[in-house]
């Protein structure tokens, strides 16, 4: 018995001991991971793919750094600076880090496809980690999974049309991360000719953007985008120095002068510069406080852009990169939003002033009649109130992500040859995690809300996965299909019994996706259709 409980203990505690994977050759030198605790694949964590210094804090990282030596990729505790809670800052300046999971028998020669999740947060929170982005789900499939940082909010987007701040450094961070991955890959068993970019929110609309921008052209071969398009109104700055000039306004600087207002940022730090909030206007939703986000570059001498236009001037001119793509949202991504308000900003919200800032109006009768019609379709005779909240849910998700997400598509469709599959997420299962902490009445009422589908693809620590085993496998496997074979669905099984079709522009459908599989007009509620016509008629083009 003695032996038996010795043997029991040695197992437990080797669990908790460290077993490095064998040092690989990368481009800043030798670099070992670790085994998993529970044995299921290996990882390397937290490594630097490129710098930030002092002096290009809104430029365009440095390369990564060199070592000499093994560098332990072992502790994963690197963040770009970022707000939690009212005051507290966490994170580092130099926060450019990726991590790489492979199955345990990956080898150089196994040209393995390779996955890079681009992570949400409205561009000013979040990170790679593996607490919320884990591997294990992912890991019995055969691919590579990689997960990234990049840098957020101001110090991420400030596009002040100089060369000192020219803007979208956090998507060029992203193309950095890409070239690296492209280049070292193959020691940890990928194929560098065969990656997957997915993302969620504002990772889904940062995925959105490498597929429009040249810079990203040949890094990827394949793109996933979940609940989140560079035609967001939320992801894309139409006047950055005056949105910069508020975040100056704030701190006591009244200046719309573009090198003024880099001075006055250069000489503040991470945290001033994160724990200044420029107040929302009145009326407004939540949605509207994403204010540094992706911005169209001016041609500045030295300075390559990543973006030189509107996303829906070149979705309709068709000069995109061509590639196979995924793209979805959840039935009730605005539970998730609607949530987020609060008992003094819900009484005070007004649809004319919620508007999403990309649609343009040449009066403001017409302004005023389109937000009554509005009104009308969503609430009837009802007042926006408490009692309402969930049908202010419906408005924020229809207007912010949903109409973009369906619009991007259509223009796809006609400018790419390559096959599209739309879906629609609408399980209600243990991990929608995302709508059980919205609270009631969000976590009883029907659908899926924003973010709940990446609880069926990533694992959490030791979060259990809940009786949710199935749909894991059942999203896992569309997911690594795709990676894989550019389709999701290349047979018929007893898991996933019906055939997934490429989007066809004629009589556009989506798959839905629930306990059971089906499918939908991609179009699938008459108010989104009612939102394509507005956007027909007023989308902002410039």
């Amino acid at each position: 018995m003695k032996l038996h409980w010795t043997i029991l203990w040695s197992l437990w505690a080797a669990r908790l001991l460290q077993q490095p994977t064998v040092v690989v050759q990368v481009s800043g030198g030798l670099l070992r991971g670790t085994i998993a605790p529970d044995g299921t694949h290996a990882q390397y964590l937290a490594i630097p793919y490129a710098t930030v210094r002092p002096r290009n804090r809104f430029q365009v990282a440095e390369h990564g750094p060199m070592w000499d030596g093994v560098f332990n990729a072992i502790n994963e505790n690197v963040r770009c600076p970022q707000r939690k809670g009212k005051t507290f800052v966490v994170g580092q300046e130099n926060c450019l880090t990726l991590n790489i999971y492979t199955p345990l028998d990956a080898i150089p020669s196994s040209k393995l496809p390779v996955m890079v999740f681009i992570h949400g947060g409205a561009f000013y929170d979040g990170s790679g980690s593996r607490h919320l982005y884990g591997p294990t789900y992912f890991m019995s499939k055969g691919v590579i999974l990689v997960t990234i940082n990049y840098r957020l909010n101001i110090q991420g987007f400030a596009c002040l049309g100089i060369k000192e701040a020219p803007g979208n450094v956090g998507l060029k961070d992203q193309v950095a991360a890409l070239k690296w991955i492209r280049t070292n890959i193959k020691v940890f068993g990928g194929d560098m000719d065969n990656v997957t970019i997915f993302g969620e929110s504002a990772g889904s609309a940062s995925v959105s953007f490498h597929v429009l921008s040249p810079m990203s052209k040949g890094y990827f071969q394949k793109a996933i985008l979940q609940s989140g398009s560079s035609l967001s109104s939320w992801a894309m700055q139409y006047r950055p120095v005056y949105m910069a000039s508020l975040l100056a306004k704030a701190m006591g600087h009244n200046t719309e002068n573009a090198r003024e207002i880099y001075n006055l940022f250069m000489n503040k730090s991470d945290t001033e510069l994160i724990v200044t909030r420029v107040p929302r206007k009145e009326g407004n939703v939540i949605i509207s406080e994403c204010l540094y986000v992706p911005c169209v570059e001016e041609n500045i001498d030295g300075v390559e852009p990543f973006l030189t236009d509107i996303p829906y001037n070149i979705l309709t001119k068709g000069d995109f990169n061509k590639v196979p793509m995924m793209i979805g949202l959840n039935s009730e991504e605005g539970y998730f939003f609607a949530s987020l308000e609060n008992d003094t900003t819900i009484p005070k919200i007004e649809i004319e002033k919620s508007l999403p800032k990309d649609l343009t109006f040449p009066t403001h009768n017409e302004r005023r009649e389109v937000a009554a019609k509005l009104h009308k379709l969503y609430f009837g005779d009802k007042k926006i109130s408490q009692e309402t909240i969930l049908k202010i849910a419906k408005f924020q998700g229809d207007a912010y992500l949903s109409s973009s997400i369906l619009e991007e598509t259509e223009y796809i469709l006609k400018n790419n040859d390559k096959p599209i599959y739309n879906y629609i997420f609408n399980y209600n299962g243990w991990r929608n995690f995302a709508k059980i902490f919205s609270g009631e009445p969000f976590r009883s009422a029907p659908g899926a809300t924003h973010a709940d589908e990446l609880f069926y693809l990533f694992s959490q620590g030791l979060l259990h996965t809940m009786f949710e085993s199935k749909m894991i496998d059942k999203m896992t496997t569309l997911w690594t299909n795709f990676a894989k074979f550019g389709d999701p669905t290349p047979e018929v099984t007893e898991l996933l019994p019906l055939k997934w079709y490429p989007t066809n522009s004629t009589s556009p459908h989506a798959l839905v996706i629930d306990e059971e599989l089906s499918t939908s007009p991609l179009w699938y509620s008459q108010i989104l259709k009612y939102w394509r016509q507005l956007y027909s008629k007023y989308r902002r083009k410039s």
